[in-house]
């Protein structure tokens, strides 16, 4: 595989595919995209202006979005570690603890890795939750703080106060949650208010009292299912409307909304629709949310890649666009439509329930991009295709890293003048 050599900063990218499926240059000024022309079929000048690339019909989407992962976790940049059997949520948590306190790799370390890796595939933004708890207390965010600032220049990090031991269950956990806000985390998280606390209002206090306190967004992770799961979420939604968090507060997982009949499902959206509460799914489950469904019910749905070959789970590979695949396999997509659908999951969906408005591929936006060996959207859920070409802000920051099996894909360049 032969990584193309650009300009730094190119200034047009030339004969780009774009995600409506025309061909166009892209300009590029100052870190945005300044314009977007049409190429006509008569274009003849083969000659590249001053510091063009050429992407030969490849295709332009804007940068991919993980909505989900957790960067302090993940056991890349160390040894392969074999997966540990676990009973349970509760047991699972006290082994990667263990194994956290056995690991001979640094939190930031392995962070730094995995988000290599994100960079080189394509992604420009992340939301990472961070665990706080007795244990890890706020070392594990203050590692990532450090790994925020070391890749400003190359991939966006949102990082998230994750309590993976509970809230109301855990002894200072709610200050330590109230400390993490304070020191940079730039949302606050929750797991499983029934399931796990045991007290639904008991943890949706704290942590909207501590969103509201901060200005911070909320991103709660839910795996309890059918019923007990919907119930929540509409506690969830009952919360975001009285408290005007509507567009900053996101479920993830929410398994539930794939266990329940079409009236409890149809309420439940309802209730997520008017508060404007996001749903982030990752697909593998024996359910998953119904997203088409739940699209049409108004309610805002996207991905992320959740655990990269940690202690939960040995697979991952920090690549969005098989994770749309993967979600879309296991939905059952095959229509272009559908294919389009599930690329949106790691796009556009993605970036709205991240807050980015400064996205996408369209004047004035930050030229975010990545140009990947494709000749269309559903091509690029379905084929897993290089990465030609990756900017953050205007300035090549990728491929410098991916997987050399994906098959060539020349692009010619021309020098800045």
């Amino acid at each position: 595989m032969r990584t193309p050599t650009a300009p730094q900063a190119p200034a047009v990218l030339v004969d780009a595919v774009l995600p409506d499926g025309r061909r166009a240059d892209v300009e590029l000024r100052d870190g945005r995209v300044h314009a977007i022309r049409d190429r006509r079929d008569d274009a003849s000048d083969s000659r590249l202006p001053p510091g063009a690339v050429d992407l030969g019909g490849a295709l332009l989407l804007p940068a991919l979005v993980d909505g989900h992962a957790h960067l302090d976790k993940t056991l890349l940049g160390g040894p392969w570690q074999p997966h540990r059997a676990t009973a349970d949520l509760r047991e699972q948590i006290a082994s990667e603890r263990a194994a956290r306190r056995e690991a001979a790799v640094p939190v930031a370390e392995r962070a730094a890795a995995l988000a290599r890796r994100m960079v080189a595939l394509g992604t420009g933004h992340v939301r990472s939750h961070v665990d706080v708890d007795p244990d890890v207390k706020l070392d594990g965010l203050h590692q990532l703080l450090a790994v925020r600032e070391q890749f400003a220049d190359r991939l966006g990090i949102q990082l998230v106060a994750f309590p993976q031991s509970g809230v109301v269950t855990a002894p200072g956990v709610a200050d330590l949650l109230d400390a993490a806000l304070a020191e940079g985390a730039d949302l606050i998280g929750g797991l499983d208010p029934a399931g796990f606390d045991g007290d639904v209002d008991g943890q949706l206090d704290v942590v909207f009292g501590l969103a509201e306190r901060h200005g911070a967004g909320i991103d709660i992770h839910l795996h309890d299912g059918g019923t007990v799961g919907t119930e929540q979420l509409r506690a969830i939604a009952d919360r975001t409307a009285a408290l005007g968090l509507s567009g900053k507060v996101a479920v993830s997982h929410a398994y539930c909304l794939g266990e329940v009949d079409d009236a409890e499902l149809d309420r439940t959206a309802a209730a997520l629709s008017a508060a404007d509460v996001a749903i982030m799914t990752n697909g593998p489950r024996h359910s998953i949310p119904p997203v088409l469904r739940l699209r049409e019910l108004g309610v805002r749905v996207f991905a992320g890649s959740d655990n990269i070959r940690d202690t939960w789970w040995p697979f991952g590979t920090a690549d969005m666009l098989e994770r749309a695949t993967i979600i879309g396999l296991q939905s059952g997509f095959a229509t272009d439509e559908e294919l389009h659908a599930a690329a949106s999951l790691v796009t556009d969906e993605a970036a709205a329930a991240l807050g980015l408005t400064d996205y996408g591929l369209r004047e004035g936006a930050r030229a975010d991009l990545v140009a990947v060996a494709a000749g269309g959207v559903p091509e690029a859920v379905a084929a897993h295709p290089r990465r030609v070409l990756v900017l953050h802000g205007g300035r090549v920051v990728g491929p410098s890293d991916v997987d050399a099996a994906y098959p060539s894909f020349e692009v010619e360049t021309a020098p800045r003048r």
